[in-house]
């Protein structure tokens, strides 16, 4: 069981920077970083080296896509704005080298019927994890609830799944964040046996409210134990928000460590 923590969310009490040897000292095996590129990526790799940890995940640039847009991946009109993400995108996996590279779907663009949006979104999926295979980067794919981000255009594990046979390329993979399923009564264990086989990455937090695992109800050990079973070798993203201070949540580590080994 490899478990990295968000540092968008995690240790933020401290800079970007400093938020490596924090997790690292905290006990996680590896870091991933929702957007990191306001973050030079010498520095970033400087940081990741200093403390062996690896870099496990990023997010192509999404444009307006967090505050409240449509984002980019699957907007025909902006085409020309995805193939810079994409290539921006490449450069800083270049230097930092993370596993895999998230493209969010966005929202359904006004005046743009879902199956156009679909369309543009295979495209782009297919481009991108063309472009990344050359890194050894594995391209993933993220559905998230429309509760939390309404208009999302890839919801459910039905979804991922539809647009994984449509890409048809071994370097893209699902993105199962078990907090988006569980937001939605989606059961993680029938989630992760629709896409066994095609998951690249799991994320998790608890639900409701997105804290730690404990702070819910959301029964994470079963899921993680059938990932297991369907011989799913996954890396655990820790995508939670801690009330207080970051270190004072991760009592559910140890507890997994002693669980699941």
């Amino acid at each position: 069981m490899r478990i990295a923590a968000n540092l968008s969310l995690l240790f933020t009490e401290h800079p970007m920077l400093e938020r490596v040897a924090a997790a690292a000292a905290a006990g996680f095996d590896g870091v991933e970083v929702q957007f990191p590129y306001e973050t030079p990526a010498v520095a970033f790799k400087e940081a990741l080296d200093g403390a062996a940890m690896p870099l496990v995940l990023i997010n192509l640039p999404a444009g307006d896509l967090m505050s409240g847009g449509a984002g980019l991946a699957s907007v025909p009109s902006r085409q020309e704005q995805f193939d810079v993400a994409l290539q921006q995108a490449l450069d800083y996996a270049a230097a930092v080298r993370p596993l895999c590279v998230n493209v969010l779907p966005g929202r359904l663009a006004d005046g743009v019927s879902r199956d156009e949006a679909l369309d543009v979104l295979v495209g782009n999926l297919r481009k991108a994890a063309e472009a990344f295979q050359t890194l050894g980067v594995r391209v993933l794919l993220e559905a998230i609830n429309p509760l939390d981000m309404p208009g999302f255009l890839i919801n459910t594990p039905e979804h991922l799944g539809d647009v994984l046979q449509r890409v048809a390329h071994t370097n893209c993979s699902a993105q199962l964040d078990f907090y988006h399923m569980a937001r939605q009564g989606i059961s993680l264990t029938s989630a992760v046996d629709l896409l066994k086989g095609r998951i690249g990455h799991v994320q998790f937090a608890d639900c409701p409210g997105r804290g730690a695992p404990g702070t819910g109800t959301l029964d994470i050990i079963t899921a993680i134990r059938l990932l297991a079973e369907c011989r799913q070798d996954v890396w655990l993203g820790a995508e939670y928000m801690p009330q207080g201070q970051t270190e004072d949540s991760l009592g559910w580590l140890g507890d997994w460590r002693g669980r699941l080994g």
